[in-house]
Parts: structure tokens; sequence; C-alpha cells
């Protein structure tokens, strides 16, 4: 099933993308060299701010897709505030619930001691947070390169496996704080490297070419509608009780 957030693919096509192109294959190339051509740039700007912020991200997504999206930048409470997004088995967060997620993630990952011990759970609650309908993944991981450099280490993205990770990072959002993802990154952390070489370390993490997911993100339906607001509230019971 197409994920149609806007309701208007047959006419503008998926996630109303500058082409309106229809084919998730070739949305998802032209995704691919957006990011390949905007990360340096977003790494420059990053690399100019003190403290990263709800609003650096923001930011970060509007340089890395813009090219691609006209509503890069803006996050779920303005393209989607009324829908609940999943994709597999997760459910991310409400649009209201974003940027509390989000901004946790950021608090922790900035907090050098712990951002050394729980890289991984700043990226779960990143992940969880999902701010945007697509490019989370990428924009996630440029942002969370940052922290990490900056806490003095760095991730080899290239010697991860793709569904490996995906599989930690599904279980540490569904269990935050049990070092589910710590555990996998654990084998693949190293020294820092400089800003201008975080580039290329984020852009060899396997799935970042261009190719489609097998699975996508999702539309449960409106927020208040009661079997998707029961589902929501069972997860977020779930997770507050791990």
């Amino acid at each position: 099933m197409t994920f149609d957030p806007f309701g208007d693919f047959e006419m503008r096509g998926y996630l109303r993308n500058v082409t309106s192109e229809k084919d998730l294959t070739i949305v998802k190339r032209l995704e691919h060299a957006a990011f390949m051509t905007g990360i340096d740039e977003a790494f420059a700007t990053l690399a100019r701010h003190t403290k990263l912020n709800y609003g650096h991200m923001l930011q970060t997504h509007r340089i890395l897709f813009g090219s691609v999206y006209p509503w890069a930048g803006q996050d779920r409470t303005q393209t989607a505030p009324q829908l609940t997004i999943s994709k597999g088995q997760v459910i991310f967060a409400n649009p209201p619930e974003i940027r509390r997620a989000v901004e946790y993630g950021l608090q922790l990952g900035q907090v050098g001691a712990s951002m050394i011990e729980r890289p991984g759970e700043v990226m779960g609650y990143l992940a969880f947070g999902h701010p945007f309908l697509d490019g989370n993944g990428r924009m996630i991981m440029t942002v969370h390169a940052v922290m990490a450099q900056r806490a003095g280490f760095s991730i080899s993205w290239a010697a991860t496996d793709k569904f490996a990770y995906l599989d930690a990072l599904t279980r540490e959002i569904e269990r935050p704080g049990k070092g589910i993802l710590d555990s996998y990154l654990k084998p693949f952390i190293g020294e820092s490297i400089d800003y201008h070489r975080l580039a290329a370390r984020v852009a060899a993490a396997p799935g970042l070419d261009g190719s489609a997911d097998a699975q996508a993100n999702e539309v449960l339906g409106e927020s208040t509608e009661p079997n998707v607001k029961d589902r929501y509230e069972a997860m977020l019971r779930k997770r507050q009780q791990q």
C-alpha cells in the first residue's frame, strides 16, 4: 500500500515530490542524490552550532531534502498533524509528542558520558520521534554523527548490517533504555574523526543508496479514531513500563 498521508498521490505523486513522480524507486534515487549533494552543507551548518536543538534538526532535513520535497524541514505537526504513523511493527510518536521525544534524545546525546555509554538509546529516542514523513533515518544519522564526534568517538557505519541494525533499532524503540541498540553498536565504535570526514562515514552506511525499503511508512489512521488511539496508548504504556 502506498504511503499517502496527503491523500493526493494520483495527482501529485509520492509525498508531493517536486516532479510529482509516482514510482517509488525513482523517488528514492532522487532522495539519495539530494542527500549526497547536501550532506557536506548539513555537517558544515551543524558545526557552527555549539548546542544542537530541535530547530537544527528541522534545518538539517531542509538542507538534505529540500530539492525533492517542498515540505522539507516541516515536521509532522505541520504536514500530518492528525495522523498516527507506523513502520512495520513500530508506531512512532504522535505529532504532539514528536518534539518532546526528539529533545530528550538531543539532551541525552549532548552529555558526553551519556552519549558514549548510550549512543543507541539516543538514536532510539530520535527515531521514535520520527519528525518527518520521509528522510528521518539519514537526517538522524547526520545529527547523531555530530554528537558522537563531539563526545569523542565515531561509528563505522559501513561495517554495520542494515537489517540487523534496523532490527535492533525496532527493539530499542519498543523497549527504550534496555541497551539493545547500544549493544549492537558497540563493536562498531571507534575514535573520533574530523568533521570533513563525517559525510563519507555516514554515506557509507548500508541502505543509503536510494533503494526502496522493504517496509514503508504506513498511515494507521487519525489519532482520534478509537482503534488507533487504543493501539497508540498501548504502545506508550509498553514503553513506559520498560
